[in-house]
């Protein structure tokens, strides 16, 4: 008999996660397939600019001064009034950005000379008069104002914006991806433009800045023809090259402990997740049912042979060999969803997985007690014997907690506390000075700890601690420049579309859809994945911006991250991502929302094949589709930010019944996936109950093997019965408290606190110099005949007050 279980196998996803996709990729998402015939239009514009001022030769053919003196004169021709020839030269510039592709026979070639032309373009300081034409083009209120009373808005409303973008992008992402061919010179324009980049260059702001205020006019309908998916890209991009990406954050990280003179890291958690193995996602019901069928049939067919057995006409009249029950239960418990019964889903009755008993009949053991099939290799031997043994994370204890369980150790035995004393141990019996001796053996003291209580203290002290010396990191010059309005930039989460409704007060397609719309079905049917690639590319973007920004914030100051993380929760992230995940997850992971023969550079450079109906249906042949996946990924770690250690945030994602919408998801077999929701659910599992547990004893199994253990947390038995809904309340007002105070102290400079000295010299009081209102200046001779010569001066009396 067939395994039954084997019908609800996934393939493992052979996913690895990194800063972004691969470059092609990465190219070929920002463009959308309806601007397939603008290629052709940026290489007529340059060829025709070309031959009028460099006769019989091609760009490959000229020299390097050659070349740079032509990128010069299309400098100079930039500054033209007419609008029309400035975006012509702007096309011929966008035309050498995606490396003359028109000259080139491979992809390869494209991306070589794509490569060489964009350090030639920086050089010659083409972003900078790029960036005076954007500034330009978002301040223009006539496009503003005549796409705001269109009724519908489609490319050509943005093609200026389009053609910039386009180019800034190409710069910031070949730039900022490094090769082993490049020269010094290239490694030194690199880091020159990244810093450039940072920096508050231009108009005394970050250039992030500036996209953000793109994204703010668009999200307040004020600029409704804005090209978003390429502003949200071009963002993403830009605040990954300034502040660094997973991997540098991790250096910057182990740096700052070493200059707090905290220990050493005890793993590299990017190492442990890329070596962790996917689990075995939990039966739905459907084939819960089916397994059931299965294993009536199966007993049937084996009762009628066991009598024919016991009549000795039968093959299984001979003695079969019995295996031991431990030993099969020792091998399901390997894998900690397989075999998962049904009540490994939720009790809710929404919840279409539960009710369903996968339990086998007690009668029928001799079913089970065959001996199983070898299990398949997952993967490679060389690769198991990599993986380390035990739990793959070493245990944490926050100094809090071993204050906590003191306090309650000298309470049971000795009747009262000693504050945060965590030394003393008189009076306490031996096994408790055991637990804190391994307690403290475990004890990781975090970088935002060490802030909050350098914070505390300047709080509490501000004359005796002096000002604060704050380190210009890029993180911290961004974060200045955002906070004016960094309430207002959350909402950039509010353009991130779900697979469920339509953003009918935001029109994310306007940078997609084309002036005409199709007539046909083979039309109508590329338009759709051409949309539907759309929003995953801007699900892609805003995800992966959103948590740089709060990593990178968290390691420069812990308020900062605070901040951002309390207003992501008050625009209703939390609701938000837990509704993109009630969804079919496997299809959106596995989606084909891509046609390869339209991607650049294949586009450019071979011939276009005939599309059919059928061709499109069938999509790539890919197994999951990268960007999605990432996706998920990314919002599953923003929910595990904003959440972790916080207990309102926390009962929220119990209040959204988010356990049921998180199990879905542990059907994508993917390891870092899956850890990030055995995160969520460990950490309200204490608070589902424990009827809830019991019926999810092999999730419980999971979130054991995987997730990082704190050795006094109660996640798996405690139950907290003391949850009251007011608390919550009080807990995000006493962190916004904590925040206010952080960003008043360190930002605001016209604070009026009773810190201020006082100035008591009478020479320097009178020379200050004091705005007058101009009506004051018409009046300054009656005002001075009503208050100083018609008063009468008691000289007396001023020499005795001194």
């Amino acid at each position: 008999m067939s395994d039954p279980q084997g019908s609800m196998e996934s393939p493992n996803l052979e996913f690895e996660y990194g800063d972004a996709d691969v470059f092609t990729a990465e190219l070929s998402e920002l463009y959308s397939y309806t601007e397939e015939p603008e290629f052709s239009l940026n290489r007529d514009c340059f060829e025709e600019d070309f031959k009028n001022h460099v006769k019989g030769s091609r760009w490959m053919e000229l020299s390097t001064d050659e070349q740079r003196a032509y990128v010069m004169r299309l400098l100079d021709a930039l500054e033209v009034t007419d609008r029309d020839k400035r975006l012509k030269v702007a096309r011929a510039i966008l035309y050498l950005a995606q490396g003359v592709f028109d000259e080139c026979d491979t992809e390869t070639d494209v991306l070589h000379w794509s490569r060489h032309n964009v350090f030639l373009l920086y050089n010659m300081g083409i972003f900078t008069a790029l960036l005076e034409l954007l500034s330009m083009e978002i301040d223009n209120n006539q496009a503003c104002s005549s796409a705001v009373r269109k009724p519908a808005i489609s490319l050509a409303d943005s093609t200026e914006l389009r053609v910039l973008l386009s180019i800034m992008y190409l710069m910031v992402e070949t730039i900022r991806v490094e090769i082993e061919e490049d020269a010094p010179e290239r490694k030194a324009a690199r880091e020159a433009f990244r810093l450039e980049l940072g920096s508050p260059l231009y108009n005394s702001e970050p250039f992030a800045l500036l996209l953000f205020t793109m994204v703010t006019k668009f999200c307040s309908m004020s600029a409704p023809h804005f090209p978003m998916k390429k502003v949200l890209l071009l963002l993403w991009k830009t605040i990954l090259f300034t502040l660094g990406g997973f991997e540098e954050l991790q250096e910057m990280k182990v740096k700052m402990r070493d200059q707090l003179n905290l220990p050493p890291l005890s793993e590299d958690s990017i190492k442990v997740v890329r070596n962790m193995r996917a689990a075995s996602p939990p039966a739905s019901a459907m084939e819960l049912i089916e397994q059931q069928q299965q294993q009536k049939r199966g007993r049937r067919s084996r009762r009628s042979a066991f009598v024919d057995s016991l009549e000795g006409d039968s093959p299984y009249a001979k003695k079969q060999p019995l295996v031991k029950q431990d030993s099969l239960d020792t091998y399901n418990e390997r894998d900690p969803f397989k075999n998962d019964d049904a009540r490994d889903e939720e009790d809710d009755p929404e919840d279409v997985d539960s009710g369903i008993e996968g339990e086998v009949d007690p009668l029928d053991r001799d079913v089970i007690i065959q001996p199983p099939p070898p299990p398949p290799p997952l993967r490679p031997p060389t690769d198991r014997l990599a993986l380390p043994k035990g739990l793959p994370w070493a245990p944490k204890v926050r100094e809090k907690d071993i204050e906590q369980f003191l306090e309650t150790s000298r309470n049971k035995f000795i009747g009262f506390t000693l504050g945060n004393d965590i030394d003393t141990l008189v009076g306490l019996p031996r096994p408790i000075h055991e637990s804190v001796k391994t307690l403290k053996q475990h004890k990781y003291i975090s970088i935002a700890e060490v802030q909050v209580k350098r914070e505390d203290e300047l709080q509490q002290c501000p004359m005796t601690l002096g000002k604060e010396e704050v380190e210009e990191t890029p993180a911290e010059v961004l974060y200045l420049g955002m906070l004016p309005n960094l309430s207002q930039y959350v909402l950039l989460l509010a353009a991130a579309p779900t697979s469920k409704a339509k953003t009918d007060s935001i029109n994310i397609l306007a940078d997609v859809l084309p002036e005409e719309m199709p007539i046909t079905v083979l039309q109508s049917m590329k338009l759709g994945i051409d949309v539907n690639r759309h929003k995953e590319i801007i699900v892609k973007a805003i995800s992966a911006l959103l948590l740089l920004l709060l990593k990178h914030f968290k390691l420069n100051h812990i308020y900062q991250f605070e901040y951002v993380a309390q207003h992501l929760v008050f625009a209703n992230c939390i609701p938000l991502i837990l509704k993109f995940f009630n969804q079919n997850i496997m299809s959106y992971i596995s989606a084909k929302n891509s046609i390869c023969a339209l991607d650049f550079p294949q586009c450019a450079v071979h011939e276009m094949p005939e599309l059919t109906a059928e061709s499109l249906e069938a999509g790539d042949s890919n197994q999951f589709c990268w960007r999605n996946l990432f996706s998920c990924i990314n919002l599953l770690r923003i929910l595990n930010k904003i959440t972790k250690w916080k207990h309102s945030r926390t009962m929220m994602l119990v209040v959204f019944k988010s356990a049921p919408i998180l199990k879905r998801a542990l059907k994508v077999k993917q390891a870092m996936m899956q850890l990030y929701v055995l995160k969520l659910l460990k950490i309200q599992t204490k608070y589902l109950g424990r009827q809830w547990r019991k019926s999810n004893m092999k999730t419980m199994s999971a979130i054991y093997q995987k997730v990082r253990h704190r050795l006094n947390d109660d996640w798996a038995y405690g139950n907290d019965i003391d949850a009251r809904p007011w608390d919550f309340q009080a807990e995000e007002c006493a962190l916004r408290e904590s925040i206010e105070k952080f960003n008043t102290r360190r930002y605001d400079k016209n604070q009026n606190t009773e810190f201020t000295p006082v100035d008591n010299c009478l020479q320097s009081v009178l020379g200050q110099r004091v705005d007058l209102p101009e009506d004051f200046l018409y009046s300054y001779e009656m005002w001075l005949e009503r208050e100083v010569f018609s008063q009468p001066i008691q000289w007396e009396g001023l020499l005795q007050a001194q």
